[in-house]
């Protein structure tokens, strides 16, 4: 695991001597060792965090042995060892980043195929001065980019590209963003906050020439989709359980200590479960918990991890704790970040720390086999019936309890293009589009449509849709961009089983009768994992990672509403109607509408950003 960075110049805009602090800048994603490389077109800088072969024959950038090619590569490709034995030639290293490097200089594109992992790839050719980018499918590792038609720079986080001078000095806001952040709590899916940087897409590889860039997808959920689906019971199970236990013992291999992160949910029990049984050692667990019980993970976890016999570690996190990084999320996430579970997510980083380099996490169960309300949305919302009358059946509920209140809402989707970003903000607590267009002031104001999947090679029911959906967007652009900069900056890996595309493919094309099956939410899985950890274990109801925020901004951060959503404030950012926002604290702070917190987090974090980092 480790960070990259660097550039492609046609006219001396970037430089060699901006390498090495656009590596600091990254430094706690590889602490270990900086390398830099340049020429007189590219420059390449590699932070490194030690995993497999930990010698420092290892370290990057890696030349070829005739020193054509040069590589600066992030992540891992888990069956290194196999394809190492396919390739000709002498090995000098033990190392995944030598086999992909020899990989893709002896088969070039086509050895992506061959990779099962997680990584962000630059690979330099000296000779025909050509940089290759490779992002894995399903964009767990980061890669940003900046282009302004003849120059380019490429890093791991956002703020490596703003040490680059040049980049720096021009930076500007992009509203379009912007109004996505209020919609969905993320930047978009391609671009960022800023003008001219943007993320290359999971699934895609990037070539920079003298003639510009080119970028193409070689691999996406949506293509991998069949016209049958498995809709037998014993089979899926057995099938599922033989890729969970094939993806589980792929990412045990590591030359470091590890352990897994343990909520004694369904994802990370099952993803714990398979490896400890495939270890003749303990494994190392960890849980974090907060003192209101509502947001308590760990004597679920603790059961869990007594009944399987790991070597668990719990701490209870104080307000206190929680609250220090507060201030500190702009920073680390570079851009306006609405998912508050970021916290949590940072301190359980920091506690494995103490004890491993690496851990497994239980990531994309939901996504990949139902486990959200907003599936059920999605087909009450699909009905003839509703789809007719949905406006008037949000008028009727909207005059209700706070739960039919909230549910208007869902139900007044703005058009069946819209609909599933709709239902996902609104699961959320986040703006409308309806709402952004009254709240934001209207120069910034910025209509956009999430694209939606055509063309398949069946129809997807509406639940399968929001699936999509979730996992195109939400899994990548906030969940898995969560994990990676809070785990990285504690120096941590974090690999994740259930994302193995052999696991994603498969899901893919599961009968959703076994994803939901007599309203049981990812029953497939839950069968799978009843395998190994008995039933009455999960009796319990599900609810996510997150912090007690909505009392929080009622209490010890209320002063980031007085600071941030005043007056002053909002008059020296422009960007708000200050009559919307006055009239969403009132409401907050009287205690009538609370669902409305994520939107004033929202807010504050918005104007932070713009007066603090503009």
């Amino acid at each position: 695991m480790c960070g990259i960075a660097g550039y492609y110049s046609i006219d001396n805009v970037f430089n060699s001597s901006e390498l090495d602090a656009v590596g600091k800048s990254i430094t706690s994603r590889g602490p270990e060792y900086q390398g830099v490389f340049s020429d007189d077109r590219a420059g390449l800088v590699h932070r490194r965090l030690k995993i497999i072969d930990l010698s420092d024959e290892s370290n990057q950038p890696m030349f070829s042995d005739d020193r054509r090619y040069v590589i600066a590569y992030n992540g891992e490709v888990y069956n290194y060892d196999e394809i190492r034995r396919c390739l000709r030639g002498q090995m000098h290293t033990k190392s995944d980043t030598e086999v992909v490097l020899k990989s893709l200089i002896e088969y070039g594109l086509e050895a992506i195929a061959d990779f099962n992992g997680m990584f962000a790839i630059a690979l330099y050719d000296s000779i025909e001065k050509k940089l290759l980018l490779i992002r894995d499918r399903m964009g767990v590792k980061p890669l940003y980019y900046y282009w302004d038609g003849k120059n380019f720079a490429f890093a791991s986080e956002i703020k490596a590209l703003l040490q680059f001078n040049a980049i720096n000095k021009n930076k500007t806001i992009n509203y379009s963003a912007l109004n996505q952040f209020l919609h969905l709590g993320y930047s978009g899916v391609d671009e960022t906050i800023y003008n001219g940087i943007f993320k290359l897409p999971a699934g895609s590889y990037m070539e920079v020439t003298e003639t510009g860039i080119h970028i193409e997808k070689y691999w996406s959920p949506q293509d991998c989709i069949t016209k049958d689906t498995v809709d037998e019971l014993y089979s899926a199970k057995e099938i599922l359980r033989d890729l969970v236990e094939q993806s589980v013992r792929y990412r045990l291999r590591s030359d470091v200590p590890y352990g897994t992160f343990l909520s004694g949910g369904i994802d990370s029990s099952l993803v714990t479960a398979v490896a400890q049984r495939n270890l003749s050692t303990r494994l190392k667990t960890f849980t974090i918990g907060f003192a209101e019980s509502n947001f308590d993970e760990r004597t679920h976890a603790k059961e869990i991890a007594e009944y399987l016999g790991t070597d668990h570690t719990d701490l209870v996190v104080t307000e206190k704790d929680a609250l220090a990084l507060v201030p500190r999320i702009l920073d680390i996430y570079d851009e306006p970040f609405a998912d508050s579970s970021a916290i949590p997510t940072l301190m359980v980083s920091q506690l494995a720390k103490t004890q491993t380099t690496m851990v497994l996490s239980g990531d994309g169960g939901d996504e990949l086999f139902m486990g959200y309300g907003a599936y059920t949305w999605a087909e009450r919302l699909q009905k003839p019936l509703v789809q007719t009358f949905h406006k008037p059946i949000s008028l009727v509920l909207s005059c209700g309890n706070s739960w039919s209140k909230r549910a208007s809402k869902v139900v007044n989707y703005p058009d069946k293009e819209r609909i599933q970003s709709h239902i996902f903000s609104q699961e959320q607590y986040l703006f409308s589009q309806k709402e952004i267009a009254s709240l934001v002031s209207k120069e910034f104001v910025h209509d956009f449509v999430v694209p939606q999947e055509s063309e398949l090679a069946r129809e997807l029911s509406a639940k399968e849709k929001q699936a999509l959906f979730d996992m195109n967007y939400y899994l990548r652009e906030d969940l898995l961009t969560k994990v990676d900069r809070a785990s990285m900056h504690h120096s941590l890996e974090v690999r994740v089983p259930l994302l193995d595309y052999t696991i994603v493919e498969f899901a893919l094309n599961l009968n959703e009768n076994l994803k939901v099956h007599n309203g049981v939410q990812k029953y497939l899985l839950k069968q799978v994992l009843y395998d190994y950890v008995p039933a009455h274990l999960f009796a319990r109801p599900k609810w996510g990672f997150s912090i007690p925020l909505c009392k929080w901004l009622h209490t010890d951060l209320h002063y980031l509403i007085d600071d941030y959503l005043n007056e002053t404030a909002l008059t020296k950012t422009g960007i708000f109607s200050q009559k919307k926002v006055r009239s969403l604290v009132r409401q907050f702070n009287n205690g009538r509408n609370d669902y409305l917190y994520n939107r004033i987090w929202q807010l504050i974090l918005v104007q932070k950003f713009l007066l603090e980092k503009i």
